[in-house]
């Protein structure tokens, strides 16, 4: 009986947004929605919030392709990237105090904070938040989606893309993320459906609540993050250029927004969890 083939799986989080990475930069290529989907079940799989698949790139150290649970694919993924960050510096050869990635937001730069000779933290910069993009209602009307009715009432929200799209939402309960996230994921003129960040003051900063496209209520989100702090800096409710703490679920990560949010920088923990040798698709 010919023996079935495998290939290693790499289990990170983000603060616990976790993840199945596959390193295929020596080939093998992208996976499918099936794949992905069996890979996050988790009860018949591994289980996470999503797969990242690295594959070779001519622009930087490599390409992410980030798959949602359900198998679509997200153009961007802030606590993805940052496993991925850890996951390229910790298996190269010395300690590289930054690398880039090829996502479908760009290249984007990582700076690494190492603790006993692995990566604790990193800082990413995310490149611009945007009012304008094609993955928001504002392509149809030209006008940014700013404070604007939502399909639940009583709740306004205002759309940004860091990549890919988000509705940030600061008059509703994070309580009820839940319940109002999957409807509006669908609110009209999002082509590709939205991530929903509910969000409220603290103390320092902001406590946020995110419900993924593609995955559902998270522990956390690095672009959900971004753009709720943006989206507050924007509207005059925080300083921009200053490291704003955000309160998510799974734990603290820090944004800091230009005032014209012409660049959004994320910082913020990646964490190794297990390898593990899975089946590899025929």
């Amino acid at each position: 009986m010919p023996r079935t083939p495998t290939e290693t799986a790499f289990k990170y989080h983000g603060l616990g947004n976790d993840f199945v990475l596959l390193d295929r930069r020596q080939g093998g290529g992208d996976i499918g929605a099936e794949r992905t989907r069996e890979l996050c079940d988790r009860r018949r799989g591994i289980g996470a919030d999503g797969v990242l698949v690295l594959l070779p790139s001519e622009r930087a150290a490599a390409r992410m392709v980030v798959h949602n649970a359900d198998g679509t694919v997200a153009e961007m993924c802030g606590n993805g990237i940052r496993c991925a960050a850890k996951h390229l510096a910790d298996r190269s050869d010395g300690r590289p105090p930054e690398l880039s990635i090829e996502t479908g937001a760009g290249v984007l730069t990582c700076r690494l904070v190492y603790v006993g000779g692995e990566v604790s933290q990193v800082e990413v910069s995310m490149g611009p938040a945007r009012l304008l993009a094609p993955n928001l209602p504002s392509s149809a009307t030209g006008r940014p989606f700013l404070e604007q009715p939502l399909p639940v009432a009583g709740l306004k929200g205002t759309a940004l893309s860091l990549g890919n799209p988000h509705l940030v939402v600061c008059d509703c309960p994070l309580e009820r993320a839940s319940e109002v996230g999957p409807l509006l994921e669908r609110t009209p003129g999002f082509a590709e459906r939205t991530n929903v960040e509910l969000c409220r003051a603290s103390a320092d900063g902001l406590e946020v609540a995110v419900w993924e496209r593609g995955v559902g209520l998270t522990l956390a989100c690095g672009t959900g993050a971004c753009a709720a702090v943006a989206a507050a800096v924007h509207q005059g409710k925080l300083p921009p250029s200053a490291w704003i703490p955000v309160r998510l679920s799974g734990g603290m990560a820090e944004v800091r927004v230009a005032k014209d949010l012409s660049e959004v920088e994320l910082r913020g923990p990646a964490t190794f969890v297990f390898e593990a040798i899975v089946p590899a698709p025929r």
